[in-house]
């Protein structure tokens, strides 16, 4: 399962009281007041951990909260501190308090960490409060509370590609092929319910992350479909792949679909239709059957016309083109250590019995 968004209630321990305490020892005269301090209460931490790639682990618990500390004791002794209560998110989560509205931090990079509910001081003991003028004070202060808040953990993925286009354009299939990822591939639209990431291993053992995003489809960026729990995943990707069908099984036109994605990246976040982007033609092995010529054809120039580029025509069931497109999203994420590197594709076999999609 997935979970990109989720409120918890955090609450540091509090802290342990201090004590009350006189010596009495034999031979020992005028022992006077020995009561330790209280230990400090466990804090929550939020902490980025690339292990995890969701935030499900965290749901089965609303409330989360640190241990207290130990009470002082007589003998001078403090009472020992409580450990922190750490909680693994994933990098790209960020951090809102909602009963402020702010956000308290970006965890964007493996290691991040946060004190979301900071542990209560310990008290302080009776040995604190000695003086000249008050040498048995019978006076100790109880450990603070610790902090409490409600956060709101909402995960934008960390991608440097980002996989868009509407439903049953193949972006899983080509996710699944130049990556190790296993999306769910299927012949029928929204097969994917959930953003999944790759990495790919590039040319002269370069590498970078890709995401697939579900698919999109108008009206997403006020809720429609899913595309509208998703949208913020690509918020973070460095380059946008916009995958297109040559043929769409509901009989609509590829440059509208085209257009009508682009429409709902401005209508989500203006700065989307500024990022870099390469358009691929995907399932070039399939004919037209009046004509019997591959339809990807007619499609890209279509929009070579339009656009006044000529976007990338690829098969993810043989491979074809794919090496070109590898090549073109390297140049635009990483700066190449020098050509003639050997790349994922070459050499390697494709799988036969996955459909394209």
């Amino acid at each position: 399962m997935f979970l990109d968004e989720i409120e918890l209630d955090l609450e540091g321990g509090k802290g342990g009281d201090g004590c009350v305490s006189f010596r009495r020892e034999k031979y020992v005269p005028r022992g006077g007041p020995d009561g330790g301090d209280g230990g400090h209460g466990g804090s929550v931490i939020l902490k980025a951990d690339a292990s995890q790639n969701s935030l499900i682990h965290l749901s089965q618990r609303k409330i989360w909260k640190a241990d207290r500390g130990r009470h002082g004791m007589g003998s001078q002794r403090i009472g020992a501190s409580a450990d922190d209560c750490t909680l693994l998110v994933p990098p790209g989560t960020i951090v809102h308090d909602v009963a402020w509205d702010f956000v308290l931090r970006d965890l964007a990079c493996d290691g991040d960490t946060i004190i979301a509910a900071r542990g209560g001081a310990g008290g302080k003991g009776n040995l604190r409060f000695k003086t000249a003028t008050n040498r048995a004070p019978k006076t100790a202060t109880p450990g603070e509370p610790g902090e409490k808040r409600r956060v709101r953990l909402e995960l934008k993925m960390i991608a440097d590609v980002g996989l868009i286009g509407k439903p049953n354009a193949g972006k899983s299939t080509l996710l699944s092929c130049v990556t190790k990822a296993r999306p769910e591939i299927a012949s029928y639209p929204f097969t994917t319910k959930y953003p999944n990431l790759g990495l790919v291993m590039g040319y002269n053992d370069r590498t970078f992350i890709m995401a697939d995003i579900p698919g999109l489809i108008e009206g997403a960026h006020r809720g429609v479909g899913l595309g509208h729990d998703f949208l913020r995943h690509i918020q973070r990707a460095g380059i946008l792949v916009h995958l297109v069908e040559p043929m769409p099984d509901d009989g609509t036109q590829p440059w509208e679909n085209y257009l009508a994605i682009r429409r709902e990246l401005e209508l989500f976040d203006p700065l989307l239709a500024q990022r870099p982007e390469l358009i691929v033609i995907t399932k070039a092995d399939l004919p037209d059957l009046s004509t019997g010529v591959p339809a990807a054809l007619d499609v890209q120039s279509q929009f070579a016309e339009q656009l006044g580029k000529t976007p990338f025509l690829i098969c993810a069931l043989s491979g074809e083109g794919l090496p070109e497109l590898l090549r073109a999203v390297q140049a635009e994420v990483l700066m190449p250590a020098g050509g003639g590197g050997r790349g994922l594709w070459e050499g390697i076999a494709q799988p036969e019995t996955r459909n394209p999609i």
